[in-house]
């Protein structure tokens, strides 16, 4: 049977984000490994959504930081685990497991003369404009390692402009994101006429332990509680908007967790900043909430903001890499500029008092009109849309036998 090999540096990664791409190498006959560091699980607290998926895992010593020991000896671990198997298709993910995977599988190649496609699917580049002048560094690693990559995939528009100057052995594919399932959502024109629909929010309410009024209104953010979520804005934000009926909700785990507990002692927002932990319904909750917040400094193209546009809230998120490539300013939602707290509350209120639509007929808040546009702008994005991609790019490389790693 053919092998191929997923490569990511923390487990968690696959079930969350790759399911998709293991189904598709399946139906086309691979046997699929996963090789990750498996004591280290993000997106979820274990590996048990691993089981029965047919994936065989290897543990691999990944570590964070570029610059540590054992960097040597997970890129040892790969190159061993690549002679012993002997894969038909190395596919990686994440930039630190994504450099190691490559110079392995260069080094297998050199010495056993067979031609295996390399893909690396880049999440979204360390170096992108604006990015502080630490995070270039990883542009000449990135720009030297194209040479040993058969399919580079980009999932903006900025990361692949950028990556078609590199060098690359085989080509440079824009792929728009990771796909997202749509079926389910509800559409905003039910949401918005159903009687009492708005204001029946269980699954909220029992994240958060308490019931909150029918006038309330909810802003929800999920993500990993980290610097780069940038979620102490959205606490300056929540104490300007003091005089609004508002709660939020920021789901996820991660190690910025107490700092913000903290913050929601420090600013007196006990009661309306809730901090619920890892969220499995997520679909349900978007689709309980008003509003989705996102003040993150960096993504390549953020899932969370595809999952919040699918169930057709409006977005006020921070104008950055990603979320440009989403959403368009004044249709979907807000894009702010420059990280500003208070430019945040600013189009926060707006959403919850703008109204539009000629005075002869019902005047809608501008929310709803922002919610249906969403609803229609994510099926560019979704999972039938992605899943023909990534079956033409294995195509491609899969008939390309001699294109392997030189």
């Amino acid at each position: 049977m053919k092998k191929a090999l997923l490569v990511t540096r923390v487990s968690g990664f696959i079930p969350q984000h790759e399911m998709n791409n293991v189904k598709i190498l399946q139906e086309m006959g691979y046997e699929v490994h996963y090789a990750t560091n498996l004591q280290v699980v993000v997106y979820g607290t274990d590996n048990r959504r691993l089981e029965g998926t047919g994936i065989i895992t290897h543990q691999v010593d990944f570590q964070k930081s570029p610059l540590s020991r054992d960097v040597s000896r997970a890129y040892q671990q790969l190159r061993q685990l690549m002679l012993e198997e002997s894969f038909d298709l190395v596919h990686c993910h994440m930039p630190l497991s994504a450099a190691i995977t490559r110079m392995a599988a260069w080094k297998v190649r050199k010495q056993t003369g067979k031609q295996v496609p390399v893909l690396y699917t880049a999440h979204g580049l360390h170096f992108y404009t604006g990015a502080p002048l630490r995070n270039w560094i990883y542009y000449p690693v990135e720009r030297y390692l194209s040479r040993y990559t058969d399919r580079l995939i980009l999932m903006n528009r900025e990361d692949f402009e950028r990556g078609r100057k590199f060098p690359i052995r085989g080509s440079v594919e824009y792929v728009p994101g990771i796909g997202i399932p749509l079926e389910g959502y509800q559409p905003v024109q039910l949401r918005q006429t159903a009687k009492g629909s708005e204001n029946h929010r269980p699954v909220i309410e029992k994240l958060i332990g308490r019931e909150l009024a029918p006038e309330t209104k909810i802003l929800v953010t999920i993500g990993e509680l980290s610097a780069r979520k940038n979620h102490g804005l959205l606490m300056d934000m929540m104490k300007e908007l003091k005089d609004l009926d508002l709660c939020l909700l920021i789901g996820g785990l991660g190690d910025q967790e107490e700092k913000l507990r903290k913050m929601i002692l420090e600013k007196g927002l006990e009661g309306r900043v809730f901090l619920p932990g890892y969220v499995k319904d997520v679909k349900q909750v978007l689709q309980e909430a008003d509003c989705y917040v996102f003040p993150s400094v960096q993504e390549g193209l953020p899932v969370a903001v595809m999952e919040a546009m699918a169930a057709g809230l409006p977005i006020v998120a921070a104008k950055i890499r990603g979320v440009t490539d989403l959403i368009e300013h004044g249709q979907g939602g807000y894009l702010v500029q420059g990280f500003d707290a208070a430019d945040f509350a600013v189009k926060v209120r707006r959403l919850f008092t703008e109204k539009y639509g000629q005075s002869a007929v019902p005047r809608k808040l501008r929310r709803y009109q922002m919610g249906e546009w969403n609803q229609k702008r994510i099926s560019a994005f979704s999972r039938e849309v992605v899943d023909q991609r990534m079956r033409e790019i294995y195509g491609q490389v899969l008939a390309e036998k001699s294109g392997g790693i030189a």
